[in-house]
């Protein structure tokens, strides 16, 4: 009699909400003007958590957030997401140009929130 493989159900998963807050340091001119005209489509209204990360920033070009919806097994410890959400933030900053400095780093686990 052939033998059944057991399947065992994925582990849960625990959804967090990372917000990258920041200011922007010594940008150049290139990456003022664009953050100047791209502005009205980084709006903090616009925004939302999702897993690619949401840029938002004043009109004033001065401050900054990257929201992220990050998702993990449920067996790994809440800091993974927070060191993800950062990762993730430093890599955009780096690809487009934007000097930055005080990045601070806030985490909700959604779960935490909805009880599950």
């Amino acid at each position: 009699m052939p033998r059944l493989a057991i399947v065992s159900e994925p582990a849960s998963v625990r959804v967090y909400r990372v917000t990258v807050r920041g200011q922007f340091h010594q940008l150049t001119d290139q990456a003022r003007r664009y953050l100047v005209t791209a502005q009205p489509e980084h709006d903090i209204f616009e925004s939302a958590y999702t897993i690619e990360g949401t840029f938002t920033y004043d009109t004033r070009i001065q401050f900054f957030n990257l929201r992220y919806e990050v998702r993990l097994a449920s067996d790994q410890p809440s800091t993974a997401a927070g060191e993800t959400g950062l990762r993730e933030a430093m890599a955009f900053l780096q690809t487009m140009g934007f000097g930055h400095h005080r990045l601070k780093v806030n985490v909700v686990d959604l779960s935490a929130m909805t009880g599950r």
